[in-house]
């Protein structure tokens, strides 16, 4: 049976450890009725911007699973990562640089999320991309709808099967963006870093087995943070890969045999009307 993802983290709290009154609260924002609260997890705390404010999500005793990029953001935990990794002494941070822009209009058209340097100056820096996982199935509305108007102690279960959409949020989403920014950060002398979760990252192979933390092993420097049972985000595993590996990894499937596809080919086969 598919897993039915739950909230695990909304608006920034764990979700077991609210009350009913909580619940209740929070499905009215999610719901857009009241307005959203602070992120907890971003500098000077402005209104979570998450639709339906859902950081996390988690099945039975699995790890949660980061679906929003501003939960990454606590305590400033990986560009202070990134930096002991590459040896700045302190950290200069920029949001949101403009990497490229659109030949029509001169407006950016793509950005880098993060920019750790060495100094106010620019001159030594690299590129942090931070990724989130989609996930598939249903939306959550009516499992807002439903939190809104539950009273029972023990919250309900999930609405509709969901699960993570590794696919999507790797070879559709992250994939592209290595390969646009891995080049030319290359081309510069600098690097890129990514940023997933631990479950993200199992997902798409685990950890190497000889894995590298030598920075000239590679192109692509990857930070893996996880959730602790406390819902605290800590540091977990890096390692250095080849922009090529790191295409590879986020690719994680292998093409099915040519007998298999033409089965399966055959089987949903229809002629459509008619004789051209």
């Amino acid at each position: 049976m598919s897993p039915r993802y739950a909230i695990a983290e909304w608006f920034g709290q764990p979700f077991d450890n609210l009350s009913v009154e909580e619940r209740q609260d929070l499905a009215r924002r999610a719901l857009k009725l009241d307005p959203a609260p602070p992120c907890p997890f971003q500098h000077d705390m402005p209104r979570c911007s998450k639709r339906g404010g859902v950081c996390s999500i988690k099945s039975g005793d699995r790890p949660p699973v980061i679906t929003c990029p501003n939960r990454f953001s606590e305590g400033d935990l990986l560009p202070s990562w990134l930096a002991r990794i590459v040896g700045f002494p302190d950290v200069y941070l920029a949001p949101e640089v403009p990497f490229m822009r659109s030949p029509s209009t001169g407006r950016a058209a793509g950005r880098v999320d993060l920019v750790i340097a060495r100094d106010g100056d620019a001159g030594s820096w690299f590129g942090l991309e931070i990724q989130a996982v989609y996930f598939s199935g249903n939306g959550m509305l009516a499992d807002f709808e439903m939190l809104r108007d539950n009273a029972d102690e023990k919250p309900p279960e999930p609405t509709a099967i969901r699960r993570p959409d590794w696919r999507s949020s790797s070879a559709k989403r992250l994939m592209p963006q290595l390969q646009v920014k891995g080049p030319t950060l290359r081309r510069w002398g600098t690097k890129l870093a990514v940023a997933v979760d631990r479950p993200f990252f199992e997902a798409i192979g685990g950890p190497s087995e000889t894995p590298s933390q030598d920075l000239n092993d590679g192109d692509i420097v990857w930070l893996v943070p996880q959730i602790t049972d406390g819902y605290r985000l800590v540091e977990d595993h890096w390692e250095v890969l080849s922009l090529e590996d790191s295409s590879d990894k986020l690719l994680s499937a292998e093409t099915v045999k040519r007998q298999e596809f033409e089965d399966a080919l055959r089987a949903k086969l229809k002629r459509i009307g008619g004789t051209l």
